[in-house]
């Protein structure tokens, strides 16, 4: 029989939370990775976003585990950029327009007008104009993917009139959101812009504050605007998409057969995401038509032609500089 002595128990002892720490669980990733955003959990950014997430998992073995974190739920998109590149995040989707505020060329797709439809818009940022901003993305310490997700082309609405010509905008009361190039764009059609946090959108419009909006289809509809809004004007006069950021550091923590795998997954997903948005779309108008709101169709000739007449285009591409302005205008034609 082998006789325990107080030494023997205290090495036992010592040795079992040792091992306790050398181990590690066979279920347990190697990279447990955080990914936010600020769309609803319903969004197609998430329901496709989660099915990347759970094809990474398979295709590595578990070695990667991606939890979502939806609806701003890690805090505001400033907030969450901020924790993006001090690594306490390691994936985020947002916008170029909020991007902007750490990359500046990261709001040139936002420039009003610029693209004419889709077929403009996906060779442009899966292509040179995506490259080109990436390069300064990359600058600040982030990946960007190779892939965009789709937020949508923007629209206005009235309660007042209906907004047909860039003359109608003259002297229009409109809410945009906190941004100079909503600012200035607006201004250069004489209209009145006000900056509001769409939190307050909703009662600015009830109260008359201001007469009209912006924003994507699906955001009038799940803000429920139509209820204080009378036309929807399609306008298109900007296009918007998410950028999918990774924390540099923890992107490259991860060996380049895994990186291969995460970001192949998540570029997968913003090609099906982009057909959701695409079908969403043309659903909501139905359904807006349906709750009283009335559909207007523009010629975007006649905006693009007033914003040019009044330096829009001159002053931006001042701002962007001309390196990036002739990628631009290489992808959608002349604008300056």
């Amino acid at each position: 029989m082998t006789r325990l002595t107080r030494r023997s128990v205290l090495v036992a002892g010592a040795a079992l939370p040792l091992f306790s720490i050398n181990s590690r669980p066979a279920h347990a990733a190697e990279f447990a990775y955080k990914f936010a955003n600020n769309a609803t959990d319903s969004h197609p950014l998430n329901v496709r976003g989660k099915e990347a997430a759970a094809r990474v998992k398979e295709k590595t073995g578990g070695r990667v585990d991606i939890q979502v974190f939806p609806n701003s739920q890690l805090g505001s998109d400033t907030d969450t950029l901020s924790q993006l590149r001090s690594g306490a995040v390691e994936f985020f989707t947002l916008s170029g327009l909020i991007l902007s505020t750490l990359v500046p060329v990261a709001s040139i797709n936002g420039i009003g007008f610029a693209f004419k439809d889709y077929g403009q818009v996906w060779p442009a940022m899966d292509g040179a104009l995506g490259s080109h901003v990436r390069a300064e993305i990359a600058k600040r310490g982030l990946y960007a993917f190779g892939k965009q997700y789709d937020n949508g082309y923007r629209q206005i609405t009235s309660s007042t009139k209906p907004i047909k010509t860039p003359e109608d905008l003259n002297g229009f009361k409109i809410r945009v959101p906190p941004s100079p190039l909503w600012t200035s764009m607006f201004k250069a059609f004489g209209a009145a812009p006000t900056s509001i946090n769409f939190s307050e959108t909703y009662s600015a419009l009830q109260t008359r504050l201001v007469d009209g909006q912006e924003n994507p289809l699906a955001i009038i509809e799940t803000g429920k605007l139509y209820e204080v809004q009378k036309y929807l004007t399609v306008t298109n006069h900007m296009w918007d998409g998410f950028w999918f950021l990774a924390n540099k550091k923890a992107w490259e923590a991860m060996p380049a057969d895994v990186r291969a795998i995460v970001e192949a997954e998540f570029n997968a997903s913003a090609i099906t995401q982009r057909e959701d948005i695409a079908k969403l779309n043309a659903t909501l108008q139905g359904t807006l038509e349906s709750k009283g709101l009335q559909f207007v169709q523009t010629d975007a000739a006649l905006f693009r032609a007033a914003l040019k007449k009044a330096g829009f285009y001159a002053e931006w591409k001042e701002k962007f500089g001309a390196e990036a302005w002739k990628v631009l205008e290489d992808a959608v034609g002349g604008l300056a």
